[in-house]
């Protein structure tokens, strides 16, 4: 958590009652305390609640409160399934009082929103279900606790440093016997400890499926996969553009791109930071290029390497909205436009949410 510097009298414990306004990037909603924004976690659109505020004093922008009493529910809100979801306890979940169908709906809301805001895109937007939760729950098959004394486990309050002392995880999968290797439509990836591996076990095969469904790559033709961890998309691209196309997977962790050689001979892998690779290539045409950077986006850099190579085809997976849009919005400037996008529930009971965009040259 970054600290924020205070300016003025603190209003921190403070409760006021509010009308709650829509869903925001980031597991809260808006609401306003005399004309303040304030962020409130654990609300809906629409409810009467009080909040207590969190972090907030007098010169800021807008302050960040939680729900501690609902006087007037929405239809959707729900009990929450784990006894440690709400107010001052863990903070890993943002949406375990909303039913199901109505987090999914509220995702899609603020991917719609990103894009308006930062894209200038108005884009219809579903958030489909992905198999392999149960109900949304049990889902994680990589989980981190803080160990505690005498044998104890915890999880930390939202935007805290304190720790909740928990007997169980319910988004944690059932069985997390072995997190080092998976199998993708027949295939076997081998994962170094602490690489990267999409932590839904649905997650693969469906964005696997949603990438070659928008990229529809032929024989012969030139492919870029960047971020490419352990070779997920590049093992089902290669075998797409046959003996006569080429596959270049570029990522920054030197244990994925050991285990993508090993694995994807055929495949050329290159371990460094993308942009930096691609700044020191020769600029040759690609075909294709699949980008799934981490959080924070690709970045302008990145996307006018991408850019300058004009590819056919972009499709972009990302985990930030927020980031996808400003992306969307640099590659916009180098005649690229989003044609489709769809979007996967590979968080449930979180805000966050997964997106595959394509992008085609408009000329």
């Amino acid at each position: 958590m970054r600290q924020r510097t205070q300016r003025g009298a603190s209003h921190v414990g403070e409760r006021h009652e509010v009308e709650v306004g829509p869903v925001a990037h980031g597991g809260h909603c808006v609401a306003r305390v005399d004309g303040r924004a304030v962020f409130v976690r654990h609300a809906l659109p629409g409810e009467r609640v009080v909040v207590e505020v969190t972090e907030g004093s007098e010169g800021d922008r807008f302050w960040r409160a939680d729900a501690v009493e609902v006087l007037d529910a929405s239809p959707d809100r729900v009990e929450p399934p784990c006894p440690y979801a709400g107010p001052g306890l863990c903070g890993g979940c943002d949406l375990q009082h909303v039913a199901l169908d109505r987090q999914r709906a509220l995702k899609a809301d603020v991917v719609a929103e990103q894009l308006r805001r930062f894209a200038g895109l108005d884009v219809d937007v579903t958030v489909e279900a992905v198999p392999g939760d149960e109900g949304g729950l049990h889902w994680r098959t990589r989980q981190r606790y803080v160990d505690l004394p005498g044998g104890a486990r915890g999880m930390r309050v939202h935007r805290s440093h304190d720790v909740v002392e928990v007997e169980e995880c319910l988004l944690e999968a059932r069985d997390l016997d072995d997190t080092s290797t998976h199998v993708v439509r027949g295939e076997r990836f081998e994962v170094p400890e602490d690489g990267f591996w999409q932590v839904h076990p649905g997650a693969p095969e469906v964005l696997v499926d949603a990438v070659l469904a928008a990229l529809d790559p032929q024989p012969g033709e030139r492919v870029l996969d960047l971020y490419a961890g352990v070779g997920l998309f590049a093992r089902f691209l290669r075998a797409a553009v046959g003996e006569q196309g080429h596959v270049l997977a570029v990522e920054g962790d030197r244990a994925a791109v050991a285990a993508c050689r090993a694995a994807l001979p055929d495949v050329e892998a290159v371990a460094g930071d993308v942009g930096a690779v691609l700044a020191e290539r020769e600029p040759d045409p690609v075909d294709l290029v699949v980008l799934d950077p981490p959080r924070a986006g690709a970045r302008r850099p990145v996307v006018e390497q991408v850019a300058v190579r004009r590819p056919r085809a972009v499709a972009y997976v990302a985990c930030d909205p927020a980031a996808l849009a400003r992306d969307l919005s640099y590659f916009a400037g180098h005649g690229y436009r989003l044609t489709s996008l769809r979007a996967f529930d590979l968080f449930p009971m979180t805000h966050h949410v997964e997106c595959v965009a394509l992008l085609t040259a408009t000329g």
